[in-house]
């Protein structure tokens, strides 16, 4: 059993109190959407999972620290709890049902446990270090692993909204990478993540991210045997940017990449 597999219960017990919270929020006639400084959206039901995760947070392990989206927070040394209470915002918002809570335990800077909760897809991912990572759905519960595909030639790849490219990286960049590829979408945020480490997407690129973005997914894709840096090539969630694959395509991905 992992040394994380009393974190991994919490984590998994704060992820079932978001599911609660965010299905009975999403498509609500009440629910209410405000705006952020940066103009991205935040509702009612963003700033109501981190609180509750907070309090539990502060109950179970009240010397851990805890950095989320909503009421801020940042790594240091020692153990910190990631939380992004929906990922994908814009799509709870307007009754698109791809969105996930992201909770991650984070010590001394390396990720250490994370889940990935998607209730309105029927889905959640998790990985502890050393454990494997894994997948719960309607076919039930199984440990998942990257693709195989070893040339960008047979890949498929996924990103974010374009526009990104155009103001944080090179838009010109990432559509070479596209050209590369045998297939390309834009599944976005955490999904794509998710789908690389189930192996059903072998490359997905974002330009700019939160660390509460993509530390759950750092973990989970790296336990499903994949690799995951940020668009430099360094193997952190705190860089600004994420690239994940199956880790056969990843140095060509970065190459690519490159403005």
């Amino acid at each position: 059993m992992s040394d994380y597999a009393a974190d991994l219960a919490c984590a998994s017990r704060l992820a079932d109190a978001a599911d609660a919270i965010t299905l009975s929020r999403f498509r609500s006639r009440g629910l209410r959407i405000d705006r952020k400084p940066d103009r991205t959206p935040v509702t009612d039901a963003d700033t109501a999972v981190e609180d509750a995760a907070r309090s539990q947070i502060a109950t179970e392990f009240p010397r851990d620290a805890v950095a989320g989206e909503e009421r801020g927070g940042q790594v240091g040394a020692g153990r910190t709890w990631m939380l992004d209470p929906v990922d994908g915002t814009k799509n709870f918002s307007r009754g698109v049902p791809v969105w996930a809570t992201l909770i991650a335990l984070v010590v001394d800077g390396d990720p250490m446990v994370g889940v990935i909760s998607a209730p309105a897809l029927g889905r959640r991912w998790w990985a502890t270090a050393g454990d494997g990572a894994w997948l719960r759905d309607f076919q039930g519960t199984r440990r998942i692993g990257v693709s195989a595909v070893a040339t960008l030639a047979d890949a498929s790849v996924s990103t974010t909204n374009l526009s990104t490219w155009t103001e944080y990286h090179s838009l010109a960049a990432y559509l070479r990478l596209v050209d590369a590829c045998w297939e390309n979408r834009a599944f976005g945020d955490f999904w794509q993540h998710c789908l690389v480490a189930e192996g059903a997407v072998d490359v997905a690129a974002e330009p700019i991210v939160n660390p509460w973005d993509v530390a759950a997914a750092q973990i989970l894709v790296t336990e499903a045997g994949g690799r995951f840096t940020d668009l430099t090539g360094a193997a952190r969630f705190d860089g600004g940017s994420a690239l994940s694959s199956n880790g056969l395509l990843h140095d060509a991905a970065l190459s690519t990449l490159s403005p």
